[in-house]
C-alpha cells in the first residue's frame, strides 16, 4: 500500500521522536487519516534500525480492536511478527514482536479472559523479557480513552522509556511531545470528506410537533439526495445514515423505529441495521459500499474502531436534555467511500442534524481523584454575537425631561449620520449605515460547513441566513413594545415617553419639526425591532453626550464588599 505524502512525513517525525528526551509522544491525527497505517509502518522501519525491541500496542476495550489494528498490520506490513494476549500467554516476548493487548483484559476485574494466576503468568513473562534485554516500547491506541491510572499502572508494567499516545483528541500534559496531522492534508488527499454540513437549510424559527421526526425526516431526505447523487455517477454506494440515540431511551427508540417503519425501513426488510446494549440487528457486511442497510441505530458513541466509509448522515438525538457532543462520533461519517473525492459538493461532503447544543472536542480526561473534565462549549448558532456587558446604576434618582432627550437623540443622530430635513436621503445613510429598512421583521441565522472541525466555533466559517417575517402588529405588538421600554431603560425614561420621542423622530402620526423618518405604523413596528441594538445604543450615546450623570464612585461599593 503506497503511504501518502502527510502519512511519510508523520512516520519521518516519530522516528526522529524517538531520538528525543521526552518520554511521552503524542500522535494526533484526524479519524480517518490512516493512523493505523502510520503507526504500522513506522513500527515496521524502527524494527529495522533497533534489535532486541519489542512493540506494546494497547487498545480500549470495547469493538475488539486489537484484533482489528493486528490484522491490518498483517495485511500491510508482510512477514511482520505480530501477536494477541493468547499468544503471549503460551510463547512470552521475543525481540521483534509487535503485541496488540486489549487494556481491559488485564485491569478489569469482573473480566474472565485472564484469572488471576494467568495474570501473573502475564507479569512473570513481562519480567522474563526485560531479564533477556528486550525493550518495550508501547503505544496506546485511542489515547482518550485510556488516560486513567488502571491504563497507566498497566504501561508501568513495561519500564518503557517511549510511550506513543494517538487519538483524533488526544488528552496531553505539557510534557508531551506532539506530532499532529492536520485535516486539511488529509482532506487534500482525499481520504475524508471535505466539509461538515450543520443542519442544512434549516429555517430560523422551527414549528414542530415532534422534533426527533423533524430530524429523522431531513436525514432521509439527504440520503436520497446523496443515492442519487452517486447514481449519475455510476457508483454502487449506498450512503448511510446514523441515528445515534441518547442513554435512557427505549421509548424512543420504539418511536424511531415505528416511522422508519412508516417510510419503509425496518430490519425485516434488510435496511436497518441496530447496533446497541445487547441488540445487534442486521450488521453484516454493513460497511461494504453496496450493502442495502440505509440507516443504522446506535447509542452514544459508536464502538471504537468501527469504520464504515459510506456513512455520510449523523442524527443526534436528545432526551430532554443536551449532551455532550464528540468529535470522535463526527469521525464516523468523515471517510470517503472510496478514499477519493468526486469533486462533487454534495459527496464531498458530511451531514449532522440535531437539536443538541452542547459539542464537546475529545472525550473525559479522567486522572483518578484528580479527573479533569476537559470540555469546549459551543454557543447556538442563534447567540454566537453573544457578550457580557457591564453595567452600573446608581441609587441616585435622576429625572430626565423628554423634551430634552428627544433634542440630545435628534442631535446624535444628525451629527452621527449626517442628516439633513429630508427624510428619502436620511432614510439612504441610516441604510448605509447598518440600519434595517423593511417591511418584514428580518432574522438571521448561521448555516453551512466546517472544513476543520476545531474550528466549529468560528462564526466566519458558517453562512449568515436572513429570514423575513411578514409583521404582524397583533403578534409583534408585544414584542414591539418590548423594545421600546428596554431603549427606555437604556436612559431612565417612562415607556410613554420614549415612545412618543420614537414616533416623533421616526413615525408619521407624529409631528416634529426635526423628524428623521416618516415610517408608516407597520413599517415603525419592524424599523424598532430590526434594529433595537442600534437604536438602545443611540439612545445611550446620545445621553452620554449631552446630558451631565449624577454617579457615585466604585470604591463605596468596594468598601461594602471588602471592608478591609
Amino acid at each position: 500500500m503506497q503511504l501518502l505524502n502527510f502519512q511519510i512525513e508523520a512516520i519521518k517525525h516519530l522516528m526522529i521522536s524517538m531520538e528525543k528526551s521526552e518520554r511521552e509522544i503524542v500522535l494526533k491525527s484526524p479519524t480517518g487519516s490512516g493512523k493505523t497505517i502510520m503507526l504500522t509502518n513506522f513500527m515496521h522501519e524502527y524494527l529495522k534500525g533497533h534489535s532486541r525491541t519489542v512493540f506494546i500496542w494497547l487498545t480500549p476495550g470495547k469493538g475488539s480492536l486489537e484484533e482489528q489494528s493486528k490484522e491490518k498490520m498483517d495485511k500491510y506490513i508482510h512477514g511482520s511478527q505480530t501477536k494477541l494476549l493468547k499468544d503471549i500467554m503460551i510463547n512470552g516476548f521475543e525481540e521483534n514482536d509487535v503485541c496488540f493487548i486489549n487494556w481491559e483484559k488485564l485491569t478489569k476485574k469482573d473480566n474472565v479472559v485472564l484469572k488471576d494466576s494467568e495474570k501473573n503468568n502475564f507479569y512473570k513473562w513481562v519480567e522474563k523479557a526485560l531479564l533477556d534485554g528486550l525493550s518495550f516500547k508501547v503505544i496506546v491506541d485511542e489515547s482518550h480513552q485510556n488516560f486513567t491510572e488502571k491504563s497507566d499502572a498497566i504501561i508501568q508494567i513495561f519500564k518503557t522509556d517511549k510511550i506513543i499516545r494517538c487519538s483524533a483528541t488526544p488528552l496531553t500534559d505539557k510534557s508531551s511531545l506532539i506530532i499532529e496531522v492536520s485535516e486539511e492534508d488529509v482532506i487534500i488527499e482525499g481520504l475524508i470528506k471535505k466539509q461538515l454540513i450543520i443542519n442544512e437549510n434549516f429555517p430560523q424559527s422551527i414549528d414542530t410537533k415532534n422534533q426527533t421526526e423533524y430530524l429523522l425526516q431531513k436525514a432521509l431526505k439527504k440520503q436520497i439526495d446523496l443515492s442519487n447523487e452517486f447514481n449519475k455517477i455510476s457508483k454502487k454506494i449506498n450512503p448511510l445514515i446514523i441515528i445515534q440515540m441518547p442513554n435512557s431511551s427505549d421509548d424512543l427508540l420504539t418511536m424511531v423505529q415505528n416511522y422508519l417503519l412508516d417510510k419503509g425501513i425496518s430490519v425485516e426488510y434488510g435496511n436497518l441495521a441496530i447496533w446497541l446494549s445487547g441488540m445487534h440487528e442486521n450488521l453484516d457486511d454493513i460497511v461494504k459500499n453496496d450493502s442495502p442497510q440505509k440507516v443504522v441505530i446506535i447509542k452514544q458513541a459508536i464502538a471504537t474502531g468501527w469504520d464504515c466509509p459510506r456513512a455520510h448522515i449523523l442524527v443526534k438525538l436528545r432526551d430532554n436534555m443536551d449532551e455532550t457532543f464528540e468529535i470522535q462520533t463526527i469521525g464516523r461519517i468523515r471517510r470517503m467511500p472510496e478514499a477519493k473525492h468526486y469533486e462533487n459538493e454534495i459527496l464531498d461532503s458530511c451531514y449532522l442534524y440535531t437539536f443538541d447544543s452542547k459539542f464537546t472536542e475529545g472525550a473525559k480526561r479522567f486522572l483518578g481523584k484528580a479527573a479533569l473534565d476537559s470540555k469546549q462549549i459551543f454557543l447556538k448558532n442563534d447567540y454566537q454575537d453573544f457578550s457580557l456587558i457591564k453595567e452600573q446604576r446608581t441609587n441616585i434618582t435622576d429625572y430626565r425631561d423628554p423634551k430634552k432627550i428627544l433634542k440630545a437623540i435628534y442631535s446624535y443622530f444628525k451629527t452621527s449620520y449626517n442628516l439633513t430635513n429630508n427624510k428619502t436621503e436620511n432614510r439612504l445613510k441610516l441604510e448605509t449605515s447598518g440600519y434595517i429598512f423593511s417591511k418584514d421583521i428580518v432574522r438571521y441565522t448561521l448555516s453551512g460547513k466546517v472544513i476543520n472541525l476545531s474550528e466549529l466555533s468560528e462564526r466566519d466559517k458558517l453562512n449568515t441566513i436572513k429570514i423575513n417575517e411578514p409583521i404582524n402588529t397583533t403578534h409583534h405588538g408585544r414584542e414591539y413594545h418590548n423594545r421600546v421600554g428596554r431603549i427606555g431603560l437604556e436612559i431612565g425614561l417612562e415607556y410613554s415617553y420614549i415612545n412618543t420621542i420614537i414616533g416623533k423622530l421616526f413615525g408619521e402620526k407624529f409631528s416634529y419639526v426635526n423628524k428623521i423618518l416618516s415610517l408608516p405604523p407597520r413599517e415603525l413596528y419592524s424599523f424598532v425591532i430590526n434594529n433595537f441594538d442600534l437604536l438602545r445604543r443611540a439612545s445611550r450615546e446620545s445621553m452620554a453626550a449631552k446630558v451631565t450623570h449624577l454617579t457615585i464612585e466604585l470604591k463605596s461599593i468596594l468598601d461594602r464588599l471588602n471592608p478591609n
